[in-house]
Protein backbone atom coordinates (compact mmCIF):
# COMPACT_ATOMS: atom_id res chain seq x y z
CA UNK A 1 0.00 0.00 0.00
CA UNK A 2 1.37 3.35 -1.11
CA UNK A 3 1.72 5.51 1.72
CA UNK A 4 -0.78 8.46 0.03
CA UNK A 5 -3.39 5.42 -0.30
CA UNK A 6 -3.05 6.26 -3.82
CA UNK A 7 -3.66 3.66 -6.49
CA UNK A 8 -0.26 2.39 -8.55
CA UNK A 9 -1.08 4.45 -11.90
CA UNK A 10 -2.57 7.81 -9.70
CA UNK A 11 -0.84 10.95 -9.90
CA UNK A 12 -0.91 13.42 -7.18
CA UNK A 13 -3.65 16.28 -7.33
CA UNK A 14 -2.26 18.64 -9.43
CA UNK A 15 -3.11 21.78 -10.08
CA UNK A 16 -1.55 24.67 -12.83
CA UNK A 17 -2.21 28.47 -11.85
CA UNK A 18 -1.31 30.94 -14.22
CA UNK A 19 -1.06 34.64 -14.11
CA UNK A 20 0.27 34.21 -10.44
CA UNK A 21 3.61 36.86 -11.46
CA UNK A 22 2.04 40.70 -12.52
CA UNK A 23 5.93 41.29 -14.37
CA UNK A 24 6.74 38.27 -15.97
CA UNK A 25 5.33 37.80 -19.34
CA UNK A 26 4.81 34.28 -18.33
CA UNK A 27 4.13 32.49 -14.84
CA UNK A 28 2.50 29.12 -13.25
CA UNK A 29 2.23 27.53 -9.62
CA UNK A 30 2.27 23.96 -10.60
CA UNK A 31 0.87 22.11 -7.13
CA UNK A 32 1.47 18.23 -7.15
CA UNK A 33 0.52 17.33 -3.89
CA UNK A 34 2.39 18.64 -1.48
CA UNK A 35 5.09 19.90 -4.00
CA UNK A 36 4.72 23.91 -4.83
CA UNK A 37 6.95 25.20 -7.76
CA UNK A 38 6.40 28.34 -8.81
CA UNK A 39 8.12 29.27 -12.35
CA UNK A 40 8.34 33.00 -14.15
CA UNK A 41 9.38 33.88 -17.85
CA UNK A 42 11.20 36.34 -18.82
CA UNK A 43 11.94 37.30 -22.42
CA UNK A 44 15.29 39.42 -22.94
CA UNK A 45 16.64 40.96 -25.68
CA UNK A 46 19.59 39.55 -26.85
CA UNK A 47 21.13 36.37 -26.41
CA UNK A 48 24.33 34.12 -25.20
CA UNK A 49 27.79 35.70 -26.59
CA UNK A 50 28.43 32.72 -28.65
CA UNK A 51 24.90 32.20 -30.56
CA UNK A 52 25.12 36.39 -31.34
CA UNK A 53 24.84 36.98 -34.96
CA UNK A 54 22.94 33.55 -35.92
CA UNK A 55 19.80 34.72 -35.86
CA UNK A 56 18.34 32.33 -33.75
CA UNK A 57 16.89 32.49 -29.81
CA UNK A 58 17.72 30.54 -26.53
CA UNK A 59 16.07 28.98 -23.70
CA UNK A 60 17.33 28.28 -20.85
CA UNK A 61 16.57 27.84 -16.99
CA UNK A 62 17.65 28.45 -13.43
CA UNK A 63 16.61 26.14 -10.28
CA UNK A 64 16.58 26.93 -6.77
CA UNK A 65 14.41 25.74 -3.36
CA UNK A 66 13.61 28.00 -1.22
CA UNK A 67 15.30 28.34 2.45
CA UNK A 68 12.27 26.45 3.95
CA UNK A 69 10.81 24.59 1.37
CA UNK A 70 12.22 21.59 3.45
CA UNK A 71 11.64 20.22 7.26
CA UNK A 72 14.50 22.28 8.33
CA UNK A 73 15.73 25.63 6.68
CA UNK A 74 18.65 25.56 4.32
CA UNK A 75 21.14 28.40 3.33
CA UNK A 76 20.59 30.41 0.33
CA UNK A 77 23.18 29.18 -2.43
CA UNK A 78 23.62 32.64 -3.45
CA UNK A 79 24.74 33.31 0.53
CA UNK A 80 27.47 30.03 -0.36
CA UNK A 81 28.82 31.76 -3.47
CA UNK A 82 28.23 28.60 -5.13
CA UNK A 83 25.12 26.22 -6.67
CA UNK A 84 25.30 22.66 -6.15
CA UNK A 85 26.34 20.44 -8.22
CA UNK A 86 22.48 18.56 -8.01
CA UNK A 87 20.97 22.56 -8.55
CA UNK A 88 23.05 22.73 -11.90
CA UNK A 89 22.07 19.31 -12.96
CA UNK A 90 18.33 20.02 -12.31
CA UNK A 91 18.49 23.84 -14.30
CA UNK A 92 20.21 22.01 -17.10
CA UNK A 93 17.52 19.54 -17.59
CA UNK A 94 14.61 21.59 -17.72
CA UNK A 95 16.36 23.79 -20.19
CA UNK A 96 16.88 21.34 -22.45
CA UNK A 97 13.66 19.86 -21.88
CA UNK A 98 12.21 23.37 -23.17
CA UNK A 99 14.30 23.80 -25.79
CA UNK A 100 13.38 20.23 -27.20
CA UNK A 101 10.13 21.72 -28.02
CA UNK A 102 11.17 25.13 -29.43
CA UNK A 103 12.07 26.35 -33.07
CA UNK A 104 15.01 28.65 -32.13
CA UNK A 105 14.70 30.53 -35.39
CA UNK A 106 11.70 31.96 -34.60
CA UNK A 107 12.55 33.59 -31.79
CA UNK A 108 14.97 35.53 -33.16
CA UNK A 109 17.79 37.15 -31.15
CA UNK A 110 16.32 37.16 -27.76
CA UNK A 111 15.99 35.02 -24.62
CA UNK A 112 13.68 33.15 -22.52
CA UNK A 113 14.56 32.56 -19.06
CA UNK A 114 12.58 29.88 -16.92
CA UNK A 115 13.28 31.02 -13.09
CA UNK A 116 12.07 27.50 -11.00
CA UNK A 117 11.81 28.35 -7.39
CA UNK A 118 10.72 25.64 -4.99
CA UNK A 119 8.58 26.99 -2.42
CA UNK A 120 7.82 23.77 -0.85
CA UNK A 121 9.28 20.51 -2.08
CA UNK A 122 7.72 16.68 -1.26
CA UNK A 123 9.68 14.94 -3.92
CA UNK A 124 9.37 15.22 -7.82
CA UNK A 125 10.53 19.06 -7.74
CA UNK A 126 12.78 18.37 -11.11
CA UNK A 127 9.45 17.18 -13.04
CA UNK A 128 6.77 19.73 -11.85
CA UNK A 129 9.34 22.26 -12.99
CA UNK A 130 9.71 20.83 -16.57
CA UNK A 131 5.66 20.66 -16.49
CA UNK A 132 4.86 24.21 -15.09
CA UNK A 133 7.91 25.96 -17.44
CA UNK A 134 6.72 24.46 -20.33
CA UNK A 135 2.94 26.45 -19.39
CA UNK A 136 5.02 29.49 -18.25
CA UNK A 137 7.09 29.36 -21.64
CA UNK A 138 4.05 28.94 -23.91
CA UNK A 139 2.56 32.16 -22.12
CA UNK A 140 5.53 34.40 -22.77
CA UNK A 141 5.86 33.19 -26.23
CA UNK A 142 1.79 33.84 -26.85
CA UNK A 143 2.63 37.19 -25.09
CA UNK A 144 5.25 37.80 -28.10
CA UNK A 145 3.15 36.63 -30.55
CA UNK A 146 0.05 39.46 -29.73
CA UNK A 147 2.25 42.01 -29.41
CA UNK A 148 4.09 41.44 -32.90
CA UNK A 149 7.15 40.55 -31.80
CA UNK A 150 7.56 37.68 -33.54
CA UNK A 151 5.64 36.22 -36.28
CA UNK A 152 5.46 32.94 -35.71
CA UNK A 153 4.68 30.80 -33.02
CA UNK A 154 8.20 29.13 -31.75
CA UNK A 155 6.43 26.33 -29.65
CA UNK A 156 6.49 22.97 -31.96
CA UNK A 157 4.78 20.45 -29.34
CA UNK A 158 4.26 20.00 -25.51
CA UNK A 159 6.72 18.57 -22.89
CA UNK A 160 5.99 17.76 -19.16
CA UNK A 161 7.89 14.97 -16.82
CA UNK A 162 6.88 12.61 -13.97
CA UNK A 163 8.89 10.71 -11.81
CA UNK A 164 7.92 6.79 -11.24
CA UNK A 165 9.54 4.13 -9.33
CA UNK A 166 9.34 1.01 -7.82
CA UNK A 167 8.13 0.89 -4.31
CA UNK A 168 7.46 -1.91 -1.90
CA UNK A 169 8.03 -4.26 -4.79
CA UNK A 170 5.01 -2.39 -7.01
CA UNK A 171 6.01 0.16 -9.76
CA UNK A 172 4.10 2.98 -9.08
CA UNK A 173 3.41 6.44 -10.88
CA UNK A 174 4.82 10.28 -8.99
CA UNK A 175 6.23 9.32 -6.49
CA UNK A 176 6.34 11.48 -3.26
CA UNK A 177 9.05 11.88 -0.90
CA UNK A 178 8.07 9.14 1.49
CA UNK A 179 8.10 6.74 -1.52
CA UNK A 180 11.28 8.21 -2.75
CA UNK A 181 13.73 7.95 -0.02
CA UNK A 182 12.64 4.30 0.33
CA UNK A 183 12.08 3.06 -3.51
CA UNK A 184 13.93 0.13 -4.68
CA UNK A 185 14.80 2.09 -8.15
CA UNK A 186 13.01 5.19 -9.14
CA UNK A 187 13.36 7.57 -12.65
CA UNK A 188 12.63 10.45 -14.08
CA UNK A 189 10.88 10.66 -17.68
CA UNK A 190 10.43 13.85 -20.11
CA UNK A 191 8.36 13.21 -22.91
CA UNK A 192 7.01 15.16 -25.64
CA UNK A 193 3.43 15.53 -26.81
CA UNK A 194 4.11 13.55 -29.99
CA UNK A 195 5.32 10.50 -27.63
CA UNK A 196 9.24 11.70 -28.17
CA UNK A 197 11.73 10.72 -25.43
CA UNK A 198 13.86 14.03 -24.18
CA UNK A 199 15.36 12.33 -21.49
CA UNK A 200 15.14 9.13 -19.26
CA UNK A 201 17.08 9.41 -15.86
CA UNK A 202 16.72 5.54 -13.93
CA UNK A 203 18.59 4.53 -10.79
CA UNK A 204 18.47 1.30 -8.92
CA UNK A 205 18.23 2.30 -5.62
CA UNK A 206 18.28 -0.54 -3.26
CA UNK A 207 18.73 -3.07 -5.75
CA UNK A 208 18.64 -3.35 -9.73
CA UNK A 209 15.11 -3.54 -11.60
CA UNK A 210 14.59 -5.83 -14.60
CA UNK A 211 14.05 -4.56 -18.06
CA UNK A 212 10.24 -5.57 -17.17
CA UNK A 213 9.70 -3.23 -13.87
CA UNK A 214 11.55 -0.63 -16.14
CA UNK A 215 8.92 -1.18 -19.42
CA UNK A 216 6.22 -0.79 -16.63
CA UNK A 217 7.49 2.72 -15.14
CA UNK A 218 7.51 4.13 -19.06
CA UNK A 219 3.77 3.01 -19.60
CA UNK A 220 3.15 4.49 -16.19
CA UNK A 221 5.30 7.57 -17.23
CA UNK A 222 3.32 7.72 -21.05
CA UNK A 223 -0.34 7.49 -19.12
CA UNK A 224 1.01 10.25 -16.27
CA UNK A 225 2.34 12.89 -18.76
CA UNK A 226 -1.22 12.76 -20.96
CA UNK A 227 -2.81 13.61 -18.34
CA UNK A 228 -0.42 16.41 -17.58
CA UNK A 229 -0.29 17.62 -21.10
CA UNK A 230 -4.11 17.97 -20.87
CA UNK A 231 -3.69 19.97 -17.79
CA UNK A 232 -1.24 22.43 -19.66
CA UNK A 233 -3.65 22.50 -22.01
CA UNK A 234 -6.42 23.50 -20.03
CA UNK A 235 -4.16 25.79 -17.98
CA UNK A 236 -2.95 28.06 -21.21
CA UNK A 237 -6.38 28.07 -23.01
CA UNK A 238 -5.84 25.47 -25.38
Amino acid sequence: MRPSLRVPDQLRAVTLETGVNRYAEGSCLITAGHTKVLVTATVETGVPGWMRGKGAGWVTAEYGMLPRATHTRGRREAAQGKQSGRTQEIQRLIGRSLRAVVDMQALGERQIVLDCDVVQADGGTRTAAITGAWVALRLATRYLLDEGVIKTDPILDQVAAVSCGVFDGTPVLDLDYDEDSNAEADSNFVLTGNGDIVEIQATGEKRGFTRGEFETLFGLAEKGIGELFEMQRVAVGG
